[in-house]
């Protein structure tokens, strides 16, 4: 197994997050001309889309007296009325109208944030709109590629997003978690590269000459019927900063020529995920499983998507034990194994993030991580 050397270090268990970054509010087909309400990084937003479709996402909150904007109706024109009195604003966020009087107060606006409409997901930008670059936002072409095909939901999990990363950052967890249909005893013994950048994180392990897990013989033989024997599978997570995961995953038959980037005698998928913080406590859990074979199947899309959920239930039961563990233990450390090492350099990239917008590091209370080798 490769050795990543760690050492002891004070850090959060739970991580606050930051706000000069994309962070997904809802997919592409949930907003419509009738707001929505959806909270990201502690902030309520009134989403919806004008007549020409454009995503809007403002404040939830009049500048009235705070009453829920997503609680109102769009009006013609992509006007919004507040539900309480009545108050109108534009989709950019200022007052057009005031109930019984003609002079409008010139404060009476609500903020209006950024949103860009890619790759399924509507992207929303709450912190200076002036450093608000769509080419910043992660990079998950497959969900909207025509050489792949695929679905996914939306989970929402009751803990802190870091512990989300953490999870799909090493996925070792599968051997235990999982063992009924992904995990098999293989991922905890086989090597692994940890590689990072200012931004990014990637994890590489590669299985020779394996059984193929349950879950992955049933994909294969979905493409080559009466698929049997050895078959070798690789994992290869990419995480870009602060809360986007895409993990290249899938097994060919052994010995083709898979490790060398032939994977022509196997099938390959790409689990998309995106974890968007809600509160220090909750978070929005953006996922869809991607394929580049057998294209033209909605069967196998819907069996996917069935079974990839059933496996991230199993994850966030997991979760919420974990985080009400931690919730209830608040001075315990976290101790770290060598398997932890690509969860640590996101945290790493994440607390730089924060130190240079000079938020806290911390969600809550902090707690010591320390090193066991």
């Amino acid at each position: 197994m490769t050795i990543i050397q760690t050492t002891s270090s004070t850090t959060n268990k739970v991580l606050n997050y930051p706000l000069n970054t994309w962070y997904v509010a809802a997919w592409d087909h949930e907003v419509t001309r009738t707001l929505i309400s959806r909270t990201v990084a502690d902030k309520p937003l009134a989403i919806y889309r004008t007549e020409d479709g454009r995503p809007v996402a403002l404040a939830d909150a009049c500048w009235h007296r705070l009453a829920p904007l997503s609680q109102g109706k769009v009006l013609p024109g992509d006007e919004i009325q507040c539900p309480y009195h009545g108050i109108v604003y534009n989709s950019a966020g200022r007052c057009v109208s005031m109930p019984a009087q003609e002079t409008l107060n010139p404060s009476a606006t609500v903020p209006s944030y950024p949103v860009v409409e890619r790759h399924r997901f509507l992207w929303v930008w709450l912190g200076d709109a002036t450093l608000a670059n769509p080419d910043t936002i992660p990079d998950m072409h497959q969900m909207d590629h025509p050489d792949w095909a695929g679905d996914g939901l939306t989970i929402p999990v009751t803990c802190n997003y870091q512990l989300v990363l953490d999870n799909l950052m090493d996925l070792t967890h599968e051997e235990f978690v999982h063992g009924s249909s992904i995990g098999q005893a293989e991922l905890s013994e086989s090597d692994f590269e940890v590689m990072h950048d200012d931004t990014t994180v990637t994890v590489s392990r590669w299985m020779h000459n394996i059984d193929a897990p349950p879950f992955w013989l049933k994909n294969m033989r979905d493409k080559f019927p009466g698929f049997s024997g050895k078959v070798d599978r690789w994992q290869i997570i990419h995480f870009e900063a602060p809360s986007t995961i895409c993990i290249d995953v899938g097994v060919a038959k052994a010995g083709t020529g898979a490790p060398e980037g032939d994977r022509s005698q196997g099938v390959n998928g790409y689990v998309m995920n995106t974890i968007t913080p809600k509160t220090a406590r909750s978070a929005h859990y953006f996922w869809a499983f991607m394929r580049n074979y057998r294209l033209e199947s909605q069967l196998i899309t819907s069996q996917l998507r069935a079974g990839v959920s059933g496996v991230f239930k199993e994850d966030e039961d997991m979760l919420l034990a974990q985080q009400s563990a931690i919730d209830a233990n608040p001075d315990y450390e976290f101790y770290n194994l060598n398997i932890d090492a690509g969860g640590l350099w996101v945290r790493r990239l994440i607390e730089r993030m924060l130190e240079a917008e000079g938020r806290p590091v911390s969600a809550g209370r902090a707690g010591r991580v320390s090193s066991a080798t």
